[in-house]
């Protein structure tokens, strides 16, 4: 049944974004791979497909199993789905701070939400949920990096190098995603060395996320004590599934610039775009500016998540923005001369 759902789907577009026209004469390109033209609408629905069929291949899921996870995000959304299209029950566990949107985007494709007081808790008690029901924990944050055939198997890296084959640099100098589990990373990363392409990876983390502070340092036990307030991205631990040995490097970029650059590019796409879309272009931004003041030539690849659409109460409120005490017109200034004149500080 999964296979025959992926039969049904097409491959996401990948949409050339346009640059300042300052940049013209510079020979740059910077591409967005189009993720949210998913039946689930994100990035996650590739991950959910490789959780579920990574369970079923290893015995774990039968045909009376209660599927588990612990996430209140557009994971949960997908793997909701492919619980649905297999008839099995599905139990999101969840902070009790999620918002009334993601809760009923989990319960439009038939999925349960469970709650808890701290969303440090999630993981223990989806465990407990599990050995209770006998059911299976899909677990995204240990298991992304494993369920996911780096080496092609039509995962999201082999997609972007087929798709950019005709383009002027077909081999890009730098793909630009963020951390949420590591599994995105650690795909494209991975198949970036084993065709042995030039390319180099970037990971973008938000504030308060252990990813970048770990890697900057060289250890994997950072925990912060806040979460990410850009949703999909930045973890408060480093997740099992986070590879730092594919990175090539990666880039801290503020809040309140990944909110700017989601409104900004929702302006230039005439579509909106989720956060940590805005998140990706922040960096792909930075690395394109490098490339030009150095006089380089090539091409960019960056995610396009999720819609916009999702965050029509939050990112895109200006009431909840304030009191996530989010100023955006800093960044905002950035990105206006950014379009006006092609300079990046």
């Amino acid at each position: 049944m999964i296979e025959a759902d992926a039969r049904r789907s097409a491959d996401t577009h990948l949409l050339r974004y346009p640059l300042p026209e300052a940049w013209r004469s510079a020979d740059v390109q910077l591409y967005l791979k189009d993720e949210s033209t998913h039946i689930t609408g994100s990035l996650k629905h590739r991950l959910a497909r490789s959780l579920f069929l990574y369970g079923l291949c290893n015995g774990w899921i039968g045909e009376h199993t209660t599927i588990i996870e612990a996430s209140s995000g557009s994971t949960a959304v997908s793997e909701a789905y492919f619980a649905a299209l297999l008839g099995l029950p599905f139990i999101a566990v969840v902070p009790a701070s999620t918002s009334s949107a993601k809760i009923e985007l989990i319960e439009a494709q038939g999925g349960r939400c469970h709650f808890v007081a701290e969303p440090s808790q999630v993981y223990a008690e989806a465990e407990r949920l599990a050995e209770e029901t006998g059911g299976h924990y899909l677990d995204q944050f240990t298991n992304a990096e494993r369920a996911t055939d780096w080496r092609g198997n039509n995962n999201i890296a082999e997609s972007i190098f087929q798709q950019m084959s005709a383009e002027p640099h077909p081999i890009p100098e730098w793909i630009v995603v963020g951390a949420g589990t590591g599994g995105t990373s650690a795909t494209i990363g991975r198949y970036v060395r084993y065709r042995c392409h030039d390319t180099r990876l970037c990971v973008v983390d938000p504030e308060n996320s252990a990813f970048f502070p770990a890697y900057a340092q060289g250890l994997d036990d950072v925990v912060t004590t806040e979460s990410s307030r850009i949703e999909g991205i930045g973890r408060q631990r480093v997740e099992p599934s986070f590879l730092p040995g594919v990175v090539d490097r990666m880039i801290a970029v503020p809040d309140a610039a990944s909110v700017a650059a989601a409104h900004h590019a929702s302006r230039v796409l005439g579509r909106r775009v989720g956060p940590s879309t805005g998140t990706h272009l922040w960096g792909a931004f930075t690395l394109l500016a490098e490339m030009v003041a150095e006089g380089r030539r090539g091409s960019v690849v960056t995610l396009l998540a999720d819609s916009g659409d999702r965050y029509h109460d939050t990112y895109f409120n200006d009431e909840w923005l304030t009191k996530q005490g989010l100023d955006v017109s800093a960044a905002d200034a950035v990105l206006d001369e950014f379009e006006r004149s092609g300079r990046w500080p």
